[in-house]
């Protein structure tokens, strides 16, 4: 138990000794002090029985109630539902966990609060992060700024013109953003080495589930949530588990952030999908687990896109927060064993799918999460009348109004919905 220290009395505070009508009930200041010390200890002690200070994690809850917005609707899609049908009038019944939908537009927030909160508790003033597609910038910005915490972001110059508005973001919350040049990859190494040239007093709030350990396990511990709630959810629903759970695979904090609490259900069907950028054969693309091998980066052993000397490939994608040649360790590791099923979309399936969801469901997805969206045109004629498929909406998408419509105009390009 911590020892309760009683300072002066108000009455020395303001220089008042004995003598301030203390003597007519026979006291002196200090036994008054005394005696409202005393009391004092004992209201404390009373007060703290009723209302103890809550623990790390009952805080935690309150922030991701009060502050991000949780928990985030599991939403019936019945329009993409019924676009899916077949001829039969049968299809499976999708569902979308609605992060986008979290206080700064992405899941990156669960994340971003639990590890500023740490950071405080371990008195780390100076918070340190990279990111690609901003998500994960505008996230720790906003967090740091409830917390009173400093904050710089580490930024590759391509992506700061690729997601101009998150970096307005950014700066209006009041993180310093540095430019790095290159892409997510290069502002990873910049941040880590800024990190271990300040140990002491600095913080890298890392928010993909890469890098050195416990790095990768705090992100999906703290991503988990997503699944956690889907699990409940589904159980108001329908009364079971979903079926199948799509999410998008970069580095893998959304897809282990659902997965992970159905990894031991082997009924339920866990499918990443990867970004295909212009095609797998083109060579510009960001599917790790589908084309890379086995290597070691940012401090993590994991599969790698690399040349035959070891040398890391640059990645592609439309989604920019798909763009990283590495990937989850404990994805890899669901790889291997067989546990999740891994494919691929390209750019052009992407677009079609972020196009499609605003058009049916009024819901404008993160060019990331439309990923996870399109690989739905390929699934849901492999599956029976009423699968329920719950897909990860991760993100979302108004920072990438823009590279859509760019898109659209360059190529003549409107889906067919």
């Amino acid at each position: 138990m911590e020892t309760l220290h009683i300072g002066p009395s108000p009455m020395e505070r303001a220089g008042l000794g004995a003598g301030w009508g203390c003597e007519k009930r026979g006291v002196s200041s200090g036994g008054w002090a005394r005696g409202w010390a005393a009391a004092g200890a004992e209201r404390a002690g009373r007060r703290a029985r009723r209302s103890p200070a809550p623990s790390p994690g009952a805080e935690l809850a309150i922030a991701l109630r009060d502050y991000v917005g949780r928990e985030t609707p599991l939403y019936f899609a019945q329009r993409l539902t019924n676009y899916f049908k077949n001829g039969d009038g049968e299809g499976p019944q999708i569902y979308l966990k609605r992060e986008d939908l979290n206080h700064g537009g992405s899941h990156k927030i669960n994340n971003a609060m639990a590890q500023a909160m740490l950071a405080k508790r371990m008195g780390r003033q100076s918070i340190l992060a990279a990111t690609g597609a901003g998500q994960h910038g505008v996230a720790t910005a906003a967090v740091c700024a409830k917390l009173s915490l400093d904050c710089t972001i580490f930024m590759g110059d391509v992506d700061i013109e690729r997601q101009s508005s998150n970096v307005i973001l950014m700066k209006q919350l009041g993180a310093q953003v540095k430019s790095v040049e290159g892409t997510f990859k290069d502002a990873t190494s910049e941040a880590i080495r800024n990190w271990v040239n300040n140990l002491e007093n600095s913080y890298y709030l890392v928010g993909t589930a890469v890098g050195p350990h416990p790095c990768p396990s705090m992100v999906r511990e703290f991503q988990s949530v997503i699944g956690k709630e889907t699990r409940k959810q589904a159980m108001e629903k329908w009364g079971g588990k979903p079926d199948v759970i799509l999410a998008c695979v970069g580095s893998g904090s959304n897809a282990l952030g659902i997965f992970h609490e159905f990894v031991r259900d082997e009924d339920v069907r866990l499918i990443g999908v990867e970004a295909g950028g212009n095609g797998i054969e083109s060579g510009k693309h960001s599917a790790t687990l589908a084309k890379g091998e086995v290597g070691v980066y940012h401090g993590s052993m994991s599969y790698l896109l690399q040349d035959e000397e070891g040398q890391i490939i640059g990645p592609h994608s439309i989604g920019v927060g798909l763009e990283y040649p590495g990937v989850s360790p404990e994805l890899s590791f669901l790889k291997d064993v067989g546990r999740a099923e891994f494919y691929t979309v390209t750019d052009e399936e992407a677009l079609d799918a972020y196009a499609m969801l605003c058009r049916l469901e009024g819901i404008f997805p993160a060019l990331e999460a439309a990923h996870a969206l399109a690989y739905l045109r390929k699934l849901c004629p492999t599956l029976p009348n009423a699968t329920k498929v719950v897909v990860n909406c991760s993100g979302r998408g108004d920072k990438d109004v823009a590279t859509v419509v760019k898109y659209q105009q360059d190529r003549a390009h409107f889906p067919n919905i």
